[in-house]
């Protein structure tokens, strides 16, 4: 039998009676309280409270406090990945984060999404799509990513940008809507 987060991150809709996934809510709520209250010289403790929340958390991962999710269980990091004040996931679905990635302050990850008909919306309906940040990338200040998108290894999204499709590999992308702006040496 399927479970809740099985049916969910393959693309059905959240509903009232997915237990399991109310309950890990809390219990993401909690562990991210513990976390955020860790405090940042105390590296251990921190690492410890990370392995907790996140999916995936290398120790040669920083994350800076305060940090926002709605989960945890669903936000993987690579190695040598830096998330500095302040960012936000609301990771209803995946979000993949690969290694040497730097994500600057107050950026928002959103993987949630609700339909364009206000119909169903009034009934909160809720689905998710998976984020993925590949190696190499810099995330500027402010940028928001939303639900599904891309981007490429060695990328960088320019402050302030709202991505709202995948940014190829090896590219800058600006703007609202993000586009890409010019082409990155990929040596």
């Amino acid at each position: 039998m399927q479970g809740d987060w099985d049916r969910l991150l393959a693309g059905g809709i959240l509903t009232e009676d997915m237990t399991e996934i109310h309950r890990d809510r809390t219990r993401g709520q909690r562990l991210l309280a513990r976390f955020n209250a860790v405090a940042d010289e105390d590296r251990d403790a921190r690492h410890a409270a990370a392995a907790e929340l996140f999916a995936a958390c290398p120790p040669s991962c920083v994350i800076k406090s305060p940090f926002l999710c709605e989960f945890g269980r669903n936000i993987r990091f690579g190695e040598n990945t830096f998330v500095n004040f302040n960012v936000t996931i609301i990771d209803l679905g995946e979000v993949e984060i690969g290694s040497h990635v730097l994500i600057a302050p107050n950026v928002q990850i959103y993987t949630a999404t609700h339909p364009l008909d206000f119909a169903p919306r009034r009934d909160w309906q809720t689905t998710c799509r998976k984020v993925t940040i590949e190696d190499d990338c810099w995330i500027g200040g402010g940028a928001i990513l939303l639900p599904g998108v891309t981007i490429g290894a060695r990328s960088i999204v320019g402050a302030g940008a709202v991505v709202t499709r995948d940014v190829p590999p090896d590219s800058l992308a600006v703007g609202n809507p993000a586009r890409v702006s010019r082409r990155l040496n990929p040596d």
